[in-house]
């Protein structure tokens, strides 16, 4: 069962990625994507946690405060990666997350490296590289760039979200909190860019947007809720194979050979950074 609900995650993260993709080419604003990203796990996370009657604010600010700053920055980075780049390469570089983390774990060894962490590292820079080489022009350097500086602020992202682990937060405060954030950031977008105006296509879009993206964090938390931490980090790179599976559907984009080495060299290193900090912590 926790494969599938990671399963499940992976498919709907894709298509999230897919709704960006598509609302962007409608000229539908970054603010507007985020906004529908956030306020929809607002809402039903409200809704239970009243049913719940559960309480909504934490003791501890100070995490929350750091995550949110980080997962925030990531998702701004990240969707305006989706909305530049082909949509395997775009998601390719928002799971670098775990090569980031391996490469602060070697810094952090001092003369006690280790060859696993080398190892990750280098594979998955080097699949980086693979892909963008081929698939990328001059006018897509800025994209790549922000989207790789994404999936640095997301391995920050991921650690604050141990930490609130380990400090007895539930899960379902940190995603609260992280979306309140999220709908809070695009307000402020929206203040600075304006509001596009929408059609009746712009906004099944964005609804669409905003149910899949609400669908694939629940899905992703029960997965992991469920059982190894490991198997579900693992079958969340399967997002990558959909995302390349839909953008050649949709978009017509073929990754060639270079760019699958790229995508299967980045899940390899994602899988071994994983496996070794869930041995080592």
């Amino acid at each position: 069962m926790q494969a599938l609900w990671m399963l499940l995650a992976a498919v709907m993260f894709s298509l999230m990625g897919l709704f960006v993709k598509l609302a962007s080419q409608q000229d539908i604003t970054l603010a507007q994507i985020v906004l529908f990203r956030g306020v929809p796990s607002v809402l039903l996370i409200l809704f239970w946690a009243r049913s719940a009657r559960q309480r909504v604010w934490p003791t501890h600010w100070r995490p929350h405060l750091y995550r949110n700053i980080t997962g925030v920055t990531a998702m701004w980075l990240g969707f305006y990666a989706l909305s530049h780049l082909p949509l395997a390469t775009a998601t390719s570089l928002s799971y670098t997350a775990p090569l980031f983390i391996a490469g602060w774990m070697l810094a952090q060894s001092g003369q006690q490296r280790d060859p696993v962490c080398i190892a990750s590292v280098a594979v998955g820079f080097l699949g980086v590289l693979l892909i963008l080489r081929p698939s990328l022009g001059a006018d897509d350097t800025l994209p790549a760039a922000l989207g790789l500086l994404g999936g640095a602020f997301s391995a920050v992202a991921y650690m604050q979200v141990r930490q609130l682990g380990r400090m007895g937060e539930p899960e379902w405060r940190t995603v609260l909190l992280f979306s309140l954030t999220v709908s809070f950031s695009s307000l402020l977008g929206l203040y600075m860019l304006g509001w596009h105006p929408l059609d009746l296509r712009g906004w099944l879009t964005l609804i669409g947007l905003g149910v899949t993206g609400m669908l694939g964090q629940l899905s992703m938390t029960r997965a992991f809720g469920l059982g190894s931490a490991l198997l579900s980090a693992a079958l969340q790179y399967s997002t990558i194979i959909f995302a390349v599976i839909l953008g050649i559907f949709f978009f017509d984009t073929y990754p060639d050979t270079l760019a699958w080495i790229g995508m299967a060299g980045i899940v390899l290193a994602g899988l071994l950074s994983v496996w070794r900090t869930v041995t080592h912590h």
